[in-house]
Order: structure tokens, then C-alpha cells, then sequence
């Protein structure tokens, strides 16, 4: 009966579960190593550092070069029209270095080159280079027959003048021509480049004239150097295009 009744007893009671000692603890499992992980992680390490360094290098690899600071047109040199740049060392672009700059003022522009371009060696050659279906004439200009202060890359009018132009006695020819002019709004060439001013403000004592180069559209170039070979062109500065 004893037995019975403790069995009994200790039946509504939990059985409590048995901690081991302190310091008896399980032992953790032993970590895994990865050498080639850590290996990766150095090797990118040093490749991004490297990468930086070689940025850091190409930045300081400069040069200085010539850079327009106003527009250029075909046939014209560069003048004064310049400044220096520094731009990153290329050797596959032809830059014209600041240190070339009387060298290239000997040159002439192929094109119209715009304000804010770097120059570059193929963009100038020797002598005049025309583009194609322009001509360049050449005008003996009295004072009063140009503007005050026309310069390279001024956009003038050609308009004939001359006391024949006036006259109502004048010759045929004559006649002919100012009814052309009249019909054409009197402007033999309306929008003709300046290319070249020579003489102005000292003006050769034995002719008084002032010689000016316009770029014209060939078509309108025998016209124009007709009226200039007279001495009856005068030009007029217009808005440029």
C-alpha cells in the first residue's frame, strides 16, 4: 500500500528537467574556414585601390591648348581670338598646344570655326581655303564707303554707288545697271562676309583707300568686283547670320 500511495503522489507532479552542471556545457562546433573567400576579398582590395590610384594619375596627365573665344570664319587666322585650356593628355586627338600659337596664326581657318571650340591641327591650313561655291573679292574702299570700325567677321551689304548711279544723263550701261540694282533692292550682295580689313584708320596717303575681302556666293562675284573695279561699291554692316 505504501508503495501504491507514492506512486500515486508523484504522479500530478511535472518532471523537471535535469541541467547540467555550470561549466558542463556543450562544446560548439568548430567554425569552417573559407581561404579562398578571404583571398577574393583581398584580390578586389587591391584591384579598386589600384584603379583609384590610376584615376588619380590620369587626372594630373594635362596639357594646355588653345581654345577660340570668338567666332573664326573660313579664310580667317585666329588672332588674338584665343585662350589657353587645360584638357586631359590625349594622343589620338590632334590638339594645337598654347605653346604652337604663333605657328598657327600663319594659318588660315578651313571653316567657320564657333566660339568655345579647342582647336584642333585640321581645322587651320596654309593659305586661303575657300568653301565650296564661295569666291573672295577684294574692295578699295574710300572713307565713307564702309562702316566705322568694320573687322573680320563683320556681315556687310554691297550696294553700287557712284555719281553714274545718280546721274539721269548717264549711259546705257549705266542705265542698265542702276534699273538691276533697283530691281534687286540695290544691294548687288546682301550678306557678304568680311574676311580682311587692311589700311583702316591709315589709309595709304597715294589712294586714300581702305582694302576690304568679303566672302560672297560665287555667283554674285563678277557682279560685285565689276562695281568695285569702278569704284562704285559701298558696303553697309548688317545683321549677321
Amino acid at each position: 500500500m505504501k508503495i501504491q500511495e507514492r506512486t500515486g503522489a508523484g504522479a500530478g507532479r511535472s518532471a523537471a528537467p535535469v541541467q547540467p552542471p555550470v561549466g558542463d556545457r556543450l562544446p560548439s562546433p568548430p567554425r569552417e574556414r573559407k581561404p579562398a573567400l578571404a583571398a577574393l576579398a583581398v584580390l578586389l582590395i587591391l584591384v579598386g585601390a589600384l584603379g583609384a590610384t590610376m584615376l588619380v594619375l590620369r587626372a594630373g596627365d594635362r596639357v594646355e591648348v588653345i581654345k577660340v573665344t570668338a567666332e573664326i570664319q573660313a579664310g580667317e587666322s585666329i588672332g588674338d581670338k584665343v585662350t589657353p585650356v587645360m584638357v586631359a593628355d590625349d594622343d589620338s586627338i590632334n590638339y594645337v598646344k598654347w605653346s604652337q600659337l604663333d605657328a598657327l596664326k600663319a594659318l588660315k581657318a578651313r571653316s567657320t570655326i564657333y566660339k568655345d571650340t579647342v582647336v584642333m591641327g585640321q581645322m587651320f591650313a596654309k593659305g586661303e581655303s575657300l568653301p565650296a561655291g564661295k569666291a573672295s573679292v577684294g574692295l578699295a574702299l574710300k572713307e565713307g564707303q564702309y562702316p566705322t570700325g568694320i573687322k573680320p567677321g563683320d556681315v556687310v551689304a554691297a550696294y553700287r554707288v557712284g555719281a553714274n548711279g545718280a546721274s539721269s544723263s548717264g549711259s546705257s550701261d549705266s542705265s542698265d545697271r542702276d534699273a538691276s540694282s533697283s530691281a534687286s533692292g540695290g544691294a548687288i550682295v546682301s550678306d557678304a562676309r568680311v574676311t580682311g580689313v587692311t589700311g583702316e584708320g591709315d589709309a595709304t596717303l597715294s589712294t586714300g583707300n581702305t582694302g576690304v575681302t568679303v566672302l560672297v556666293d560665287e555667283a554674285d562675284a563678277a557682279a560685285l568686283a565689276s562695281a568695285a573695279a569702278a569704284g562704285e561699291v559701298a558696303v553697309v554692316r548688317v545683321p549677321g547670320k
